[in-house]
């Protein structure tokens, strides 16, 4: 649960998680509290997320945000030079200067080596439209 009040939300689009990948890989868990000023950011996230997807190595990102306003996404990678790829690109540190500047009230980065991963996904078995429950 989250207290902090005011920040934007971001809008409801249907979850799908990243699915579950062969240990070993990353994960670098990004949580934010933005501000009020968030002229350009969606545009630069938008490229941002463009840029990490040509990134070999590469996994998936996963992204959530409180109605409070407290954001986490997780970018996934296949190893630890994909991650350096990614931290060290020239547009995506700009990015980080800007958000420092401008949209961040605050931010964590947690990196880890992730060692054991599974999923699950429910079967969805059709309904027979002759049944009552189907009307």
């Amino acid at each position: 649960m989250s207290d902090h009040p005011g920040a934007p939300v971001a809008p409801a689009t249907p979850a799908t998680p990243v699915e579950a990948h062969q240990p070993p890989y990353y994960a670098a868990v990004f949580t934010t509290v933005r501000t009020q000023e968030q002229g350009g950011y969606g545009d630069t996230n938008a490229r941002m997320e463009e840029l990490v997807k040509a990134i070999p190595g590469y996994l998936g990102m996963d992204h959530a945000q409180t109605p409070g306003g407290l954001g986490i996404t997780v970018g996934y990678f296949r190893d630890a030079d994909a991650l350096t790829e990614w931290r060290t690109d020239a547009e995506h540190r700009a990015a980080q200067k800007r958000g420092q500047d401008q949209w961040y009230e605050s931010y964590t980065l947690h990196v880890a080596k992730v060692e054991r991963s599974h999923g699950f996904v429910r079967a969805h078995v059709p309904q027979d439209p002759q049944s009552p429950a189907a009307g």
